[in-house]
């Protein structure tokens, strides 16, 4: 085997992952498409494998290029953490910051922090990655991540947010048309909006709240943002962060007694940042900014 295996070679063999084909996988890196053939073709030779098989629908993976997504990942996240820390050098706070969140605090709260992040530190360029997935901070997939759970690996420098609650809410013209309800019995008349498939945060709320299931949601989605347009376009009752709720007259809170769930917060970073200048002075912007959205009454 080569040992001496170019990184664009599996830069095009996670192109042709992520895309299905050759023609896409050219597309989305900006090179073309023989060239991602010569790519493929060299790994395979090199590897002594077989990577993709052409099918109706495009270049189908491998058994063994499925087993080695992972690792090709591991490189994508470091060569990307390299550029960041190459674009970074020299005085000041400047450079690229990968700051991995939720969808619903990507989109609701982290906003106007990172505008005066910006104000701040003009030549600061922020990556914002919205999703439930915990990114790896060891393996640098991110700079600093916002969890909704305490971090377990001992090598992240980490700060405790607080909790952040969640309760059910409904639009007031949703409650103006069906009415209220009660008691947890009632919300079966009702239109509940919920999850699809049970994550393991929705596994641990079913311990903890009673009633909690599946089975009550008349509309399901997994997605977090569609949840809450639907409640705020009056679709029907459903979890929303109670800080999102307070800043919005139109949305009402029902059943406070009975379903209530708290999100443990935390900003982390790996502890060979924490003199980074640039990630240094975004740490503390987003421990400052979730702070206040916490705290807000």
């Amino acid at each position: 085997m080569n040992t001496t295996i170019g990184w664009e070679f599996y830069r095009s063999f996670l192109g042709v992952l992520k895309e299905g084909s050759l023609s896409g996988a050219a597309r989305a890196l900006g090179i073309t498409q023989p060239t991602a053939g010569r790519h493929i073709a060299a790994l395979e030779q090199a590897l002594g494998v077989a990577l993709f098989t052409r099918s109706q629908v495009g270049l189908m993976p491998t058994e063994i290029a499925l087993a080695l997504r992972p690792y090709a990942e591991a490189m994508e996240s470091t060569a990307a953490s390299l550029e960041r820390t190459a674009s970074s050098h020299g005085e000041g706070v400047r450079g690229v910051v990968r700051v991995s969140a939720s969808d619903v605090i990507g989109v609701e709260v982290l906003p106007p922090v990172i505008a005066r992040l910006r104000e701040q530190h003009p030549e600061l360029k922020v990556e914002l990655v919205l999703t439930d997935r915990i990114h790896d901070l060891l393996r640098r997939e991110a700079d600093i991540a916002v969890r909704m759970m305490r971090p377990d690996q001992g090598q992240l420098v980490a700060r405790r947010i607080g909790q952040i609650e969640l309760g059910l809410h409904a639009h007031k013209d949703y409650l103006r048309r069906h009415g209220e309800p009660r008691t947890v019995d009632e919300l079966a008349s009702h239109s509940v909006i919920g999850y699809d498939q049970p994550s393991a945060f929705v596994r641990k709320a079913e311990k903890s709240v009673h009633g909690f299931s599946r089975d009550m949601f008349s509309l399901r989605t997994d997605n977090n943002l569609a949840q809450l347009a639907l409640i705020r376009g009056g679709a029907g009752i459903g979890f929303c962060q109670v800080p999102i709720a307070r800043r919005d007259d139109s949305l009402t809170r029902v059943l406070t007694r009975k379903f209530s769930m708290q999100l443990e917060t935390w900003v982390t970073m790996h502890e060979d940042l924490r003199n980074s200048p640039r990630c240094h002075a975004t740490f503390d912007a987003l421990v400052e900014g979730l702070q206040r959205y916490v705290a807000q009454r």
